[in-house]
């Protein structure tokens, strides 16, 4: 099962106050664009991971971000099951029901 991240997370964080709030990348937010994800990381003060299914690419995100001492914060839609090693590696993890849960839950760590 897969999630349509634009659709889903992309375009509703765009939409949202938390993204004129924060600086905000959204990793593989143009399909075509090559982005050096690690470089990225080492110069953020948090990341924020949807680990619902389960990714190569994110796993090699918060290795780097772990690796950087960046905190991390796991996000996972409800009903999703979560690998428990992110425990070892995340701050925090978070589910949610929908994009206004998730809001909601997410912006008292964001300030």
């Amino acid at each position: 099962m897969d999630m349509d991240y634009q659709k889903e997370l992309y375009e509703p964080i765009k939409n949202s106050k938390i993204y004129d709030l924060h600086e905000i990348i959204l990793s593989h937010d143009e399909p075509n664009e090559v982005i050096n994800s690690k470089e990225i990381i080492k110069g953020c003060s948090l990341v924020v991971a949807e680990v619902s299914y389960p990714s190569v690419e994110v796993e090699n995100e918060l290795a780097w971000a772990g690796e950087y001492g960046v905190p991390i914060i796991c996000i996972h839609k409800k009903g999703t099951e979560v690998s428990a090693s992110l425990s070892a590696v995340a701050k925090m993890i978070l589910e949610y029901e929908n994009f206004g849960d998730l809001i909601k839950q997410s912006s008292k760590y964001l300030k």
